[in-house]
């Protein structure tokens, strides 16, 4: 009968530490996620707290039941020598990766929504966690890139300011320079680049080869300002009557042979408008973008608030403080919404695929 009774007392004691920590942990989660919104990056402060109190639940649960003898010590310490063991083996990758988390988060060079470059990978950030960054490719895939790796390599990050696009082009030495120089900075103008110039990168054997450069101020539009840029050389470049052929071709080519240039069409008045590839492509970094954002309006209501309270507290006339306390209200009740609503797009972003 005292066996039992033993028996039932631990399942009950693990019954309750599961329930207790089951609460801790859904409480911590909500109250982390509402604190942190809009201040930091809640991955980074939630999963740690959050691990913290997944291991000590299962460590208090597997000491709560009444081992005998001895074997409440030797379980204790066969515990750490396993912690022990498994934070020295995976401090390359599990603890690696979690400090570099931490530092790409204090030097912040770049954010969600950015088009970063890191060795042959190219696309918008989309998710940042602790142990990993989350890129979104223009084949629309998710990359998951460990935070080591970022870390440890050269990232290159497209600025929001403004990105240069380059396009390369080969051309024959029986074209003028200048001819093909106009061509290509019409191009860069039509395709809505400023600043452009033009680069005479090579002479080759058969051809000249030709960079131009123009500044793209919506970053946002890279991909489509690429093939727009490509496109207009084309065309600025076949209405000049300059072909675009392999230099060993027209060096080869036979007198009275047909010129490949395409003929024009008779009526180009417009082209056809299309959904810009990035909205199509991008959506999952766009929406983590978006958030970026209302996360500093947020911010900028929570110094709103912070104002309005000084002035609230150094203010004698009483009219005037009414209505200070009345704008301050309104702003609560923004920052609340806008937590709320920060909240609801995150969980819906945790759950894209």
């Amino acid at each position: 009968m005292d066996s039992v009774l033993v028996i039932a007392k631990s399942w009950i004691t693990a019954f309750l530490v599961i329930v207790i920590f089951t609460i801790l942990y859904m409480a911590a989660n909500y109250l982390l996620r509402r604190n942190t919104t809009g201040s930091t990056d809640r991955s980074l402060i939630r999963q740690i707290m959050l691990l913290i109190i997944v291991f000590t639940g299962i460590l208090i649960l597997i000491l709560s039941f009444p081992w005998p003898g001895n074997l409440r010590s030797q379980i204790g310490s066969l515990l750490g020598i396993i912690i022990s063991g498994v934070f020295a083996f995976s401090s390359a990758t599990f603890i690696g990766n979690m400090l570099a988390g931490i530092l790409l988060r204090l030097i912040n060079n770049f954010k969600s929504g950015d088009f970063i470059t890191v060795e042959d990978y190219f696309g918008r950030v989309s998710e940042r966690g602790l142990f990993h960054t989350e890129l979104q490719t223009v084949n629309r895939d998710l990359i998951t890139l460990p935070n080591l790796f970022l870390a440890t390599k050269p990232v290159e990050v497209t600025r929001s300011s403004g990105t240069f696009l380059t396009c390369e082009v080969s051309l024959g030495y029986d074209v003028s320079r200048i001819k093909i120089e106009k061509c290509l900075l019409e191009a860069a103008e039509k395709a809505g680049l400023q600043d452009a110039f033009v680069l005479i990168t090579e002479l080759g054997d058969f051809s000249v080869v030709y960079e131009i450069h123009g500044l793209l101020r919506d970053v946002k539009r890279v991909v489509t300002a690429k093939s727009q840029l490509n496109g207009a050389i084309l065309d600025a470049l076949h209405e000049a009557d300059i072909e675009i052929v392999s230099p060993n071709f027209m060096n080869q080519r036979q007198t009275g042979e047909t010129i490949f240039i395409p003929a024009k069409e008779k009526i180009i008045e417009k082209e056809v408008a299309t959904k810009a590839a990035e909205d199509v492509i991008f959506d999952k970094a766009n929406e983590a973008e978006n958030i970026e954002n209302r996360k500093q309006r947020l911010l900028e209501v929570e110094d709103k608030i912070k104002s309005l309270q000084a002035e609230i507290k150094d203010c004698s006339d009483l009219d005037l403080k009414n209505k200070l306390t009345e704008n301050l209200e309104k702003h609560k009740v923004i920052k609340e919404k806008m937590i709320a609503n920060i909240a609801n797009k995150l969980d819906e972003l945790e759950n894209k695929n």
